[in-house]
């Protein structure tokens, strides 16, 4: 034990150097900056499957990773509308689900945001309107905010979110698309 304990103190302490800032740890920084400006406080999201496959709720559920470290961002989801900020809503609006959503809506305090996501939130994608779903989230809600994708990357729904937490309360228009980013490929 003393030979490598004196081995350590002659050699010292040796760490590779920090990896450089990408593209995706700018988005997370200017994310948490807008957070902090605009809410002064976190930013608590609620969401909500109305009716989707699924494959958008993956994506979302990447960004609790450490990689992305939201709770690190001051974001955080919650299990009740009434501490909400913002709705996240995917899937094409079933008929079953489309009262749970606007009740949803009615119980997430004011000033509320929305963002649809993935194809089938911003304009039903594959499902459509048919019997069974009333199509996009925006023929149900008011839409702050629409990012497309099937599914959009977990880049992609972050840019969401700042785009929808950075706009003005006066200028949000729905069905704004949230900047594009990379590409997918199938």
């Amino acid at each position: 034990m003393l030979k490598t304990l004196d081995r350590i103190r002659r050699i010292g302490i040796v760490t590779e150097p920090p990896p450089l800032a990408d593209e995706d740890l700018r988005v997370r920084e200017a994310l948490q900056r807008e957070i902090r400006d605009r809410l002064g406080r976190a930013l608590a999201i609620r969401q909500v499957d109305a009716g989707s496959c699924n494959g958008c709720e993956l994506e979302i559920h990447t960004l609790n990773n450490p990689y992305y470290n939201l709770e690190g961002l001051g974001i955080r989801f919650v299990a009740s509308p009434r501490h909400a900020d913002l709705l996240l809503v995917t899937g094409p609006v079933s008929r079953h689900m489309a009262e749970a959503l606007r009740r949803t809506y009615d119980a997430t305090p004011a000033p509320k945001l929305v963002v649809a996501i993935g194809d089938c939130g911003c304009d039903g994608g594959i499902f459509g309107c048919g019997y069974a779903t009333l199509g996009p989230v925006s023929a149900v809600l008011p839409v702050d905010v629409a990012v497309p994708g099937c599914p959009p990357t977990p880049t992609r729904i972050l840019q969401g979110i700042l785009t929808a937490v950075g706009a003005p309360a006066n200028s949000v228009h729905p069905r704004t698309q949230a900047p594009p980013t990379e590409s997918r490929s199938p």
